[in-house]
């Protein structure tokens, strides 16, 4: 097997775990984390946040799988730097939709 088609295929399992997750999310009956090393938050509606949280998980492990077609290009290709900054901006935009939007939407008021 050719070493582009390996590392695609290596990016992209990392991609469908963060599917799977979202697929756990989305039936877990506990609030679920986003953070590491972080109690979770208490939430009012759990169901309605860990749909949240799914999605977002879930369209991660997409855009993960896509920002990983440039790896087919083959070694020493300029496009995978596509790959490493949209890794990135992906990442930030993860958490700032986490912490802006659903955290700040379904966090239990004192």
């Amino acid at each position: 097997m050719d070493g582009r088609i390996t590392g695609f295929i290596v990016w992209a399992v990392f991609g469908c775990m963060f599917i799977g997750l979202a697929i756990y999310v989305w039936f877990s009956k506990k609030p679920a984390g986003f953070w590491a090393n972080v109690e979770t938050l208490e939430v009012f509606d759990i169901k309605k946040y860990n749909h949240a949280v799914a999605k977002l998980f879930g369209i991660f492990g997409i855009v993960l799988i896509a920002l990983g077609v440039p790896l087919l290009a083959g070694q020493n290709s300029a496009w995978i730097m596509f790959s490493v900054l949209g890794v990135m901006a992906e990442s930030v935009v993860a958490m700032a939709v986490y912490s802006l939007g659903i955290e700040k939407r379904y966090r239990k008021r004192q």
